[in-house]
């Protein structure tokens, strides 16, 4: 225990430089992230190949896959901020249980949509279109990845668990090997290769649940191995309920927050359907968009550990310069992929469609040239969130998400599309993203006043 003690005193959180730390907590995460991004393009490049139904049935089961996501996430950045402010604490007896609970609400969490796969992927699809070979494709590929989707659950937690000790290479490490094995096994599993059938989007689901289950062991042999500031056993294990409360006290306002995005991704598909090619266009969208956020969230990984040790800590300026380095690189990152959508749409969108078809490029050019104006100010918000969450209020981020995306995107989505052009609907995106950078404002302002400014006082 004493040389745990010894580690953990010369913690790099409490003393490296900040640009230095965060660049060096974040970069693995945004690489792994960015490699995360671009199986995501190229699953969904090869199931275009299929035929457009396919690619659209894939792009129509995202709101489940996305609810998965915001459910594993969630509780993992809620783990994340509890341990990682426990560990500046000083608190590593307290860690072990911390970690251990983490991965047993993983498990839990991953029978609550295996179950979600077997009742509800039929329904599901069937309410969002009447096309019958999209229904058909859609639950085969929904009811895969949530039935044997166990590995999104436990990959996220143990990252999450080297990342808080600041191991993020490790976390790149199982993130990067889990979507090579992903897109290696793409092409093998829909188009059958090497004696194997052609699954087509069965084979998609196929290859995406092997690759989180690949990371899911890798992160956590690194944990059991290597991660000597924690101590996973399970020996005597009781789930602690006040631990529980208090990682969810962060993870269930982050939970709402991802899963809002699912309803609003719902609730569009919903919007779009009278407007042919619009429900794959925004598919696309989001396929390409993936690519330019995912970075963002990475370097949200690398500083919500920054923020939450020092704040545990009570060192006021490290969390302050964390806090304004990382929204000066989301805002970079921001504008560059503002600049890459604006100056060749029509070359994104021919990604997924070998023939580049004129009602896709019609609908799709305006669509990411009007969203993408929302990036000018996404950056600055996703950023500002994950510092409330970090500092453990992310009911504010909760309510940012709520107004944006349930209080002012759909309904003014639902409103231009009354005009029967669908080109207006877009514009819904930009709008909203507006009213995020108010709000976000204001309660950053609130937190500074109510919480920031006295951090490190007796």
């Amino acid at each position: 225990m004493e040389k745990v003690r010894n580690v953990q005193s010369e913690n790099k959180m409490g003393v490296m430089p900040i640009n230095k730390l965060l660049l060096s907590m974040s970069l693995p995460m945004m690489i792994s992230m960015l490699v995360q991004a671009l199986y995501n393009i190229v699953d969904s490049i090869f199931v275009s190949r299929i035929n457009e139904y396919a690619l659209r049935a894939v792009s129509l089961a995202f709101p489940i896959q996305s609810l998965m996501i915001a459910v594993s996430v969630g509780t993992a950045v809620g783990i994340n901020a509890f341990l990682s402010r426990t560990l500046g604490e000083k608190d590593f007896e307290k860690a072990n249980t911390i970690s251990v609970n983490g991965i047993f609400l993983a498990f839990v969490s991953y029978v609550v949509f295996a179950l979600v796969g077997i009742f509800i992927s039929q329904p599901f699809f069937a309410s969002q279109t009447a096309i019958a070979e999209v229904r058909e494709y859609g639950t085969v590929y929904l009811t895969i990845c949530c039935t044997a989707g166990i590995g999104i659950f436990m990959q996220t937690t143990l990252e999450r668990l080297l990342q808080s000790t600041g191991k993020s290479l490790y976390a790149m490490v199982t993130q990067g090997a889990g979507a090579i094995v992903n897109l290696v096994l793409d092409p093998i599993l829909i188009f059958g290769a090497f004696g194997l059938p052609a699954m087509g989007v069965a084979g998609a689901a196929a290859a995406t649940v092997i690759g989180q289950i690949v990371a899911a062991v890798l992160a956590l042999v690194f944990n059991l191995k290597w991660n000597k500031e924690i101590q996973i056993s399970f020996r005597g294990f009781r789930p602690d309920k006040k631990l529980i409360a208090n990682i969810y006290k962060v993870g269930i306002p982050s939970i709402v927050m991802q899963a809002i995005g699912s309803v609003m991704t719902y609730g569009m598909n919903l919007i779009l359907e009278a407007f042919g090619a619009a429900q794959t266009v925004f598919g696309i969208y989001f396929k390409l968009q993936s690519f330019i956020f995912m970075p963002i969230f990475g370097l949200n990984n690398g500083m919500v550990p920054i923020i939450a040790y020092n704040f545990g800590a009570g060192n006021r300026e490290r969390v302050v310069r964390t806090m304004k380095s990382s929204i000066k690189y989301a805002v970079c990152i921001m504008l560059a992929g503002l600049a890459v959508m604006q100056l060749i749409p029509a070359q994104l969108i021919g990604l997924f469609d070998a023939e580049a078809s004129s009602e896709l490029l019609v609908i799709g050019i305006p669509a990411l040239r009007t969203i993408c104006l929302s990036f000018c100010f996404a950056g600055y918000c996703i950023v500002v969130g994950s510092v409330f969450q970090a500092l453990g209020n992310g009911v504010y981020s909760m309510i940012v998400s709520i107004a944006r995306q349930l209080c002012v995107l759909l309904p003014v989505a639902w409103l231009f599309s009354l005009s029967g052009n669908v080109n207006l609907i877009w514009w819904a995106f930009p709008i909203a993203e507006i009213v995020s950078l108010g709000m976000s404002t204001f309660f950053l302002v609130r937190i500074y006043k109510n919480i920031i400014i006295h951090i490190g006082e007796e």
